[in-house]
């Protein structure tokens, strides 16, 4: 039977709430008034059923991701195709990709009804963007998800390749493998950037640390896909040094999603420092990040 989301305005006028389950969207989009209300219906009608879909292939997208895969949803397997780049090398699920990718699956369908001049979809965080031609979007990056505040913002422009934007860490929604407060990632697609900035948090760590307390995924939420791994759950003192490492251990990891072309960039967070890898892409040239990469010490 398919399940009956809640969808309502919020009390702006101007936003989308969509519910249902774990998935949560914040939508937002601008233009003609029948393009705006054309697309919010699309967004309503494909976000409906949307949940069961997924659920329907729940045991293939916890497993462990292949090089191969019989999922057939097209949400699903485009949660398989944004970590199947990292399969080979580490253990990681189509689960690590599911918020970008439902983000990126409403706003096509509302980009497939309406043309409008911006919009995004917004999954907890994970946000699948539209940018018309001299439009931009502007994100805060907070230091922890958990608690609220802005630390400092970034702005996507329109010749701007990056199209998603996502957030993970240990304090997020979903478990990590690594110690950071958070990692926040610009992609050319929604689901390219959580996939990645899943890879990316768990790099940021300091394994066998005795600071650093770890319990078994499995015994927090019995049906993780991340079954008996251990995820981290708590962060001791740690000295300037030790974050300056675990920092730059994450860094390594995004230096090399950027020169394979998987990132646009990345804002790396522990303890209140921050390392930030970017580029700016202004001659679509991709021989070396272009932005400055630097460390600030709050």
């Amino acid at each position: 039977m398919t399940r009956l989301p809640q969808i309502a305005l919020l009390s702006d006028g101007r936003r989308l709430h969509l519910q249902d389950g774990p998935i949560d969207l914040v939508i937002e989009a601008t233009g003609h008034a029948g393009a705006v209300r054309a697309a919010y219906e699309a967004a309503a009608g494909r976000f409906t059923g949307l949940l069961d879909e997924l659920c329907a292939e729940l045991p293939e997208l916890r497993g462990a991701a292949g090089e191969r895969t019989s999922l057939r949803g097209v949400v699903a397997r485009r949660m398989h195709a944004a970590v199947a780049p990292y399969a080979e090398d580490c253990f990681i699920t189509p689960m690590a990709a599911v918020a970008g990718s439902v983000a990126e699956e409403v706003l096509g369908a509302m980009l497939g009804a309406a043309s409008l001049d911006r919009a995004y979809v917004n999954n907890g965080g994970d946000i699948a963007l539209h940018l018309g031609e001299g439009e931009h979007f502007s994100v805060g990056l907070m230091d922890r998800p958990d608690r609220d505040g802005v630390m400092r913002s970034m702005r996507v422009d329109a010749n701007d390749p990056v199209r998603g934007i996502a957030t993970s860490g240990r304090h997020g929604r979903s478990f990590s493998l690594g110690i950071a407060d958070a990692v926040t990632v610009l992609a050319r697609t929604a689901s390219q950037a959580d996939a990645s900035a899943t890879i990316i948090g768990n790099a940021v760590d300091l394994p066998g640390h005795s600071a650093i307390i770890r319990k078994p995924a499995n015994e927090l939420q019995p049906d993780s896909d991340l079954g008996a791994r251990l995820v981290t759950r708590d962060v001791g003192e740690l000295s300037q040094n030790e974050i300056a490492a675990a920092l730059e251990s994450g860094a390594k990891c995004a230096r090399q999603l950027f020169d394979r072309g998987l990132i646009e960039g990345a804002v790396l967070q522990l303890c209140g420092d921050m390392l930030v890898i970017g580029t700016k892409d202004i001659e679509r040239q991709r021989s070396r990040p272009l932005v400055l990469e630097n460390a600030v010490h709050a």
